[in-house]
């Protein structure tokens, strides 16, 4: 439920509302518009007296909210979350472009990754130091190794770095060496997962998982947000369908509709949507044209000797010609491509 407060109320009013809505056991999630105040309401509902609080002259009405995700409604946050990376920001005018390989196989590897992508216009830096594999004896990551050298990747050139955790230990480990912590496809309902970086004050790039509605997506994100942490990032990566042409199905229209429902940024993973990189640069244009805030790309410098991912990965050359190529559609959306 959200409380609507009329335009003339007073910060004594709103204070008046969120005690009652508190005492009753509840929690509140205040957001201030230029014109109006709304005041979510999170919790067991009968236990308020919603009778009284819309007889309240300072309220001008009370409106149910029937989605079981609330804090990631746009309804509770009507105006379009912006989360500081400190060199960049997501879900503003800028495009952000997440860029690197798919698994960190070695410090020099990373080190020329890292500098390709910032060559070409990257403002975060991508890496996977925790790698869930469908199979057992794929190469798995260098874990805590990998991280040190993400954050020595972020010295060296500026980016703000991103790699995934796979579990709550990598979790504890990943909080002293990165400034997103990425849940993968896989791990999009994994809840204990999910609470324990929800946990953390690190922004959390979400997935969505392999066949995962968009209601499903979003009350994944709820439990992240429920533990106190507003700083989510939606990633449409693509689902499974019957088409076996390219990798995943890319669900372009999911851009729209996350805008219509959250408001929370979402990006697309072009990458592993396709599974097949000539398919990239066509489909990191369409989803800046349908109002994405960013793209992840892999990028590797030698794609044909990658441990993992090498056909959906570009090569720097590659990587810098769709960045220029990006610009243009970026202005014509009347956005702009964040460089560092």
């Amino acid at each position: 439920m959200i409380i609507v407060m009329k335009h003339q109320a007073t910060p004594g009013d709103i204070k008046l509302v969120t005690d009652k809505v508190t005492d009753a056991g509840l929690q509140v999630h205040i957001s201030e518009g230029s014109q109006v105040t709304i005041i979510g309401v999170v919790g067991d509902k009968s236990k308020l007296n919603s009778d009284f609080i819309s007889s309240l002259p300072c309220v001008e009405k009370l409106v149910p909210v029937t989605e079981t995700y609330k804090l990631a409604n746009k309804m509770f946050h009507t105006s379009p979350s912006v989360i500081d990376l400190g060199n960049c920001q997501i879900g503003g005018k800028d495009l952000i472009v997440m860029a690197g390989p798919c698994a960190i196989e070695s410090k020099e590897q990373l080190f020329a990754s890292a500098d390709s992508v910032k060559a070409g216009g990257a403002t975060v830096l991508r890496g996977g130091a925790y790698k869930p594999r469908t199979s057992p004896y794929s190469f798995q990551g260098l874990e805590e190794q990998g991280l040190l050298y993400m954050l020595e990747a972020k010295k060296r050139t500026g980016l703000s770095i991103v790699c995934e955790v796979t579990s709550i230990h990598a979790v504890n480990a990943a909080v002293n060496y990165v400034d997103i912590l990425q849940v993968g496809a896989r791990n999009m309902q994994n809840f204990e997962l999910l609470k324990a970086v929800g946990k953390t004050n690190l922004p959390v790039l979400l997935k969505r998982g392999l066949c995962a509605t968009i209601d499903e997506w979003l009350n994944a994100a709820e439990y992240i947000m429920s533990e106190g942490n507003q700083n989510v990032i939606l990633c449409e990566r693509g689902i499974r369908t019957y088409e076996t042409a390219t990798r995943n199905t890319l669900d372009i229209s999911a851009i729209p509709v996350i805008k219509s429902k959250s408001h929370l940024p979402i990006i697309v993973d072009p990458s592993h949507a396709s599974g097949k990189k000539p398919y990239i640069p066509a489909l990191s244009k369409a989803a800046i044209a349908a109002g994405a805030d960013g793209l992840m790309i892999e990028v590797h410098p030698n794609p044909k000797e990658a441990l993992s991912d090498g056909p959906q990965s570009l090569n720097p050359e590659e990587f810098k010609n769709l960045m220029n190529e990006l610009k243009a559609i970026a202005e014509a959306c009347g956005r702009t491509l964040s460089c560092v």
